[in-house]
């Protein structure tokens, strides 16, 4: 059994902030698999559902952001599952807006969210899920830019990436985190290597030869 956690804030007011893209990709993923049957429990909401044969619980902590570690490490020992049964889907300001990241573990990267999940778990080693928010603009807060909506230019990108990150994350399911990682993070683009220029001699002997 895997549990698919998006972080976010409960209530209208925080629905279409950066702060909950873990919230939309987890509805997302709830349409995806055509599944609606919300209940709350453990201080969050959560639903059942199967990615090909493997049973998943699909979660939206109830706590706000900074105490998401409450809703998550009673709903894992209830089930008796390790950390690397979770994957946590959130928002980063260290990558661009609409750009995606899968990491297999690591630290908080200051992310208040993961810091309250590392704490009740006492472990790293679940998956990591993160969709770009971008940095704060000059002259605005952490708390403004991430508990505001997108600009409309940036709808459609976060579109494109909760989109691509809805097969990513069964990817990681039926697949392992390795695969999803490697079919699914960009790729970094390698820079030609450039080749050395002739010495000046050369190069005049060369004119002269095609004079």
């Amino acid at each position: 059994m895997k549990v698919i956690v998006g972080l976010g804030n409960p209530g209208a007011e925080y629905a279409k902030t950066k702060h909950n893209v873990g919230f939309m990709l987890v509805d997302a993923m709830a349409d995806r698999l055509g599944v609606d049957g919300w209940k709350e429990w453990k201080q969050a909401l959560v639903c059942e559902a199967r990615i090909g044969t493997e049973k998943v619980l699909l979660v939206k902590p109830l706590t706000y952001m900074n105490e998401s570690g409450r809703a998550v490490g009673p709903i894992l020992s209830w089930y008796k599952l390790e950390a690397e049964e979770l994957i946590v889907a959130y928002d980063d300001m260290d990558i661009p807006c609409g750009t995606v990241r899968i990491r297999r573990k690591g630290s908080a990267g200051g992310h208040n969210g993961i810091k309250s999940i590392l704490a009740h778990l006492g472990s790293e080693d679940f998956s990591r899920v993160r969709i770009g928010i971008g940095r704060p603009l000059t002259g605005q807060t952490v708390v403004r830019h991430v508990l505001s909506p997108f600009a409309p230019e940036d709808v459609p990108r976060v579109k494109v990436a909760v989109d691509c990150l809805l097969p990513a994350v069964e990817c990681i399911v039926t697949e392992g985190i390795d695969m999803a990682m490697n079919r699914y993070n960009p790729r970094k683009e390698k820079k030609k290597k450039e080749l050395p220029s002739p010495p000046a001699a050369e190069l005049k002997a060369e004119e002269e030869e095609h004079a």
